[in-house]
């Protein structure tokens, strides 16, 4: 993929139209206003906005914000968003009252180098998941520039991901999508060895593409969640009522079979009656009795996964090993956070991606000790599948 960096760009005096992630949960503060209720992603494309601020810009944010469907919902408005924004940077921020249009054509043109105008949710237009012509040219009338900073939006084919940046000359990759691509570039093409994939999840099906690309580069390949007990049945041992796919066993045979030794499954599970922490919770080992369903590897599984993620000098991490929303079936889950820590500690290469891993993660207070969290999920999912991302295509 090629595309430009911010710094090639000459800023200064121009309108820089920047697709930032500002996606970000709300909530209602204790006056009853609507407050952002977690700024990390705002905080995240900081570095771009500041550096184009800093070169004699003005800057044009444009993001979604939830799933209205293209209606117009108030209580999707990036109104708190732009207070929020002006509250940590200490710039005033104008918020727009549309997306595009000739009024906020004119703000647009009015801005002195320096000010930041917010456009108000992208999503907000219902052409804007179908990369309609209206919204991409709309957009990009209103800058002289374009940077993509939203790399939890790069596998989107929308308007203000890719329609707005093919019809701009000038454009570029922000800090924040530059790190996530260059991050996974080296665990994808340039990995040290021994190179060790964590994969976990509900579902087979939803990650064969990341397993069959990653089988040709991995050296271990961990699997967790659910999805660990489609590749147990398809080996003949029984699952009770665990949650597997019976349309994938021959794909999970498959893979296995490939793999030629490089997939780790688990040995031991916990479980319970049902999908709950309440009642009896057992471990057993190799084979689920029938009545009984798999929510968490098990100890044994723990001591083997770990014992691989400490040998490696390079760790990826997509997807729970266990339902560790419930305390009960948390272990496995957080051992491999603190594994990943440990390996860290010791010179590995780590990153940590999905919305599931990263929640657990920063849940264990850790996400500062291994060396990359992703910002996004489907993006990164697709990146590791080896797909290209329409978002960064657009910038070439």
């Amino acid at each position: 993929m090629k595309y430009k960096a911010i710094t090639d760009l000459e800023l200064n005096g121009k309108r820089v139209l920047i697709r930032v992630d500002f996606n970000v949960p709300l909530k209602t503060g204790p006056s009853g206003a609507v407050q952002v209720a977690d700024d990390t992603r705002i905080r995240a494309s900081l570095p771009t906005i500041q550096y184009v601020l800093t070169k004699g810009a003005s800057v044009i944010l444009v993001s979604h914000l939830g799933r209205p469907d293209g209606e117009r919902d108030p209580k999707y408005s990036m109104g708190p968003v732009g207070q929020h924004l002006s509250m940590i940077t200490g710039l005033p921020v104008i918020v727009s009252p549309e997306v595009y249009g000739e009024q906020v054509e004119a703000i647009a043109r009015s801005l002195a180098p320096g000010e930041v105008l917010l456009l108000e949710n992208v999503r907000f237009e219902a052409g804007e998941t179908k990369n309609s012509a209206e919204v991409s040219e709309g957009l990009a009338r209103l800058a002289d520039v374009y940077v993509n900073d939203a790399f939890g939006t790069a596998h989107r084919a929308h308007a203000s991901t890719t329609g707005a940046a093919l019809l701009m000359k000038e454009k570029a990759a922000g800090f924040l999508m530059q790190k996530e691509l260059d991050t996974l570039k080296k665990v994808t093409q340039h990995p040290d060895h021994p190179f060790v994939a964590i994969v976990g999840g509900a579902k087979v099906s939803d990650k064969i593409g990341i397993i069959e690309h990653l089988l040709d580069h991995v050296d271990h390949l961990l699997i967790g969640g659910a999805m660990a007990y489609t590749f147990l049945r398809s080996q003949g041992h029984t699952t009770g009522t665990s949650l597997t796919e019976a349309d994938k066993l021959d794909v999970a045979r498959d893979l296995l079979k490939r793999a030629g030794g490089k997939i780790l499954l688990p040995v031991d599970h916990i479980c319970s009656e049902g999908f709950s922490e309440e009642g009896t919770i057992k471990t057993f080992e190799k084979d689920i009795p029938d009545g009984w369903m798999g929510l968490d590897i098990g100890p044994k599984s723990v001591l083997r996964y770990t014992e691989a993620v400490k040998t490696a000098k390079t760790v990826i991490w997509n997807g729970p090993m266990g339902v560790f929303e419930m305390k009960s079936f948390a272990q496995g889950t957080f051992a491999m956070a603190d594994a990943l820590v440990d390996a860290t500690s010791e010179g590995a290469f780590t990153v940590v991606g999905g919305g599931d891993s990263v929640a657990a993660i920063t849940q264990a207070g850790l996400a500062e000790k291994v060396s990359h969290v992703s910002t996004g999920g489907g993006a990164m999912l697709e990146l590791l599948e080896g797909k290209v991302l329409p978002g960064v295509d657009a910038l070439a």
